[in-house]
């Protein structure tokens, strides 16, 4: 079975076929860094660093870009009241974005361009849509793109512009042909820093939003490539005018395949620092650990909804533990994939569907279960080894599970080693009485004993 990926702007499932064989080009909107990231974030950074992953585990040769914003309104005002640089507060933010990236497992991408250091590229296409007519100057300096003037503007959310209009509050600016009409370049204003005021052909000022993507994607992946990706929100206007940009300056198809995640909500409302309804990626992490958040938002499919609690965290922690227990009862077997074992098959089969996850790992307790029931060491060596396996194509399941489970423990590891050797000096001396109440001294501070043949080994509480 080959790769199908639900494509946004056909609206339907289909056949992945990149348009250079074994590789692709992949280009995936970031972060505003003005802030913290939230969930929300995560929830967009995880579910394109699974889909890079997958695709390197099909074979695919892939060059990965993930852009930066570090220059727009919200980062100005942020600076002016802060009183610091741009640079300053964007270098900043930049490094908490890869602090809580590298935390959650999330692998870094080939490139990363920050909008500031491709300004000539943007500039060039600015110049370029003039030439051809569909762009234009207005008497306040702006430079807009004229949206009436490209045949196609509406073919990503599916709307014309008529129907854009009727379902956006949007206001005529001055010198707008269009309501709709985005800014490709702004022009400066005196209560602006400096460091934000570039030199144009249009006079000073800095590229409006949409057009850093359009730039930067044509300059490192083409003028065509083959998979676009951000969150659902992206969709109208962002992406969209990145077509109508790009597609007008080059008269070249721009993306091929157009992929959108889902909100994280809470209380049915997307996570967003607008609506004050939000929960940065570092505050989680101080309750929960990374894996559990990663798993919290890949067992759900990247285009559905998510809703966030602490009861769902919770509910996904004690699931990845009961995946990391299995993977305590035996040493894991190094083992390549082989994809004709019927669960790798099935794994296959599930991500090769749009990248269904939840599916996956689905075949991932599955498999749990099978290590668990195994009679014969060696072979659950192997089923655990594949277990391993297959989890680490979507990042998980490749921490130590002796650490992963006693993370988090109300006692040291040496205190409960000591009532654990206690317990089993009781238990010799058939003082069963004691032994229980070591037990459940233990289970009451969130420590719970695992007998076997092997001896006792423990785990926190789920």
């Amino acid at each position: 079975m080959s790769l199908r990926i639900y494509n946004t702007l056909t609206r339907a499932l289909e056949e992945f076929s990149p348009l250079r064989p074994n590789e692709v080009r992949m280009y995936v909107c970031g972060m505003t860094v003005y802030d913290y990231c939230h969930l929300g974030h995560a929830r967009s950074m995880i579910a394109f660093d699974v889909v890079q992953r997958w695709l390197r585990a099909s074979g695919y040769q892939v060059t990965y870009v993930r852009n930066i914003t570090d220059v727009d309104d919200k980062i100005i005002k942020r600076a002016v009241e802060n009183g610091e640089s741009i640079r300053s507060l964007t270098d900043r933010m930049v490094d908490a974005l890869h602090e809580d990236a590298d935390a959650l497992g999330i692998e870094r991408p080939q490139h990363e361009p920050r909008a500031t250091e491709y300004v000539p590229q943007m500039l060039s296409m600015i110049g370029t849509l003039e030439q051809k007519g569909l762009a234009y100057r207005v008497p306040n300096g702006d430079v807009n793109y004229a949206v009436r003037k490209f045949p196609g503007y509406g073919k990503l959310s599916g709307k014309s512009l008529d129907e854009l209009h009727a379902g956006e509050r949007v206001a005529v600016l001055d010198g707008k042909q269009d309501p709709l009409d985005p800014v490709l370049w702004k022009s400066a204003k005196e209560s602006e820093p400096d460091e934000v005021k570039w030199a144009s052909p249009f006079g000073p000022g800095r590229p409006g939003w949409h057009i850093e993507c359009s730039a930067m994607a044509c300059e490192l992946l083409g003028e065509s490539f083959d998979i676009h990706g951000g969150g659902a929100d992206l969709q109208f206007p962002h992406h969209e005018n990145e077509i109508a940009q790009s597609e007008g300056a080059t008269g070249k198809p721009y993306a091929r395949t157009w992929m959108h995640n889902g909100f994280i909500n809470i209380d049915d409302e997307k996570m967003s620092k607008s609506l004050g309804n939000f929960f940065l990626i570092r505050d989680v992490l101080k309750a929960y650990d990374a894996e559990t958040i990663r798993f919290f938002v890949v067992r759900a499919h990247y285009r559905s909804p998510l809703n966030y609690s602490d009861v769902h965290l919770d509910d996904a922690r004690n699931s990845l533990k009961r995946l990391y227990t299995a993977l305590s009862r035996v040493a894991p077997a190094p083992v390549a994939i082989d994809w004709a074992d019927p669960f790798a098959a099935r794994f296959k089969a599930a991500m090769d569907e749009d990248f269904g996850t939840p599916e996956a790992v689905a075949v991932l307790f599955e498999l749990a279960g099978e290590v668990n029931r195994a009679g014969d060491e060696a072979q659950a060596a192997q089923q655990a080894g594949l277990l391993r396996a297959l989890g680490g194509t979507i990042g998980l399941l490749q921490s130590e599970p002796k650490a992963f489970l006693q993370a988090g423990a109300a006692l040291d590891d040496a205190a409960i080693e000591l009532l654990i050797a206690q317990r089993a000096q009781a238990k010799a001396d058939r003082n069963f009485a004691e032994a229980d109440r070591i037990r459940n001294a233990l289970l009451a501070q969130g420590i719970v004993l695992k007998d076997s043949a092997s001896g006792t080994t423990w785990a926190v509480a789920q």
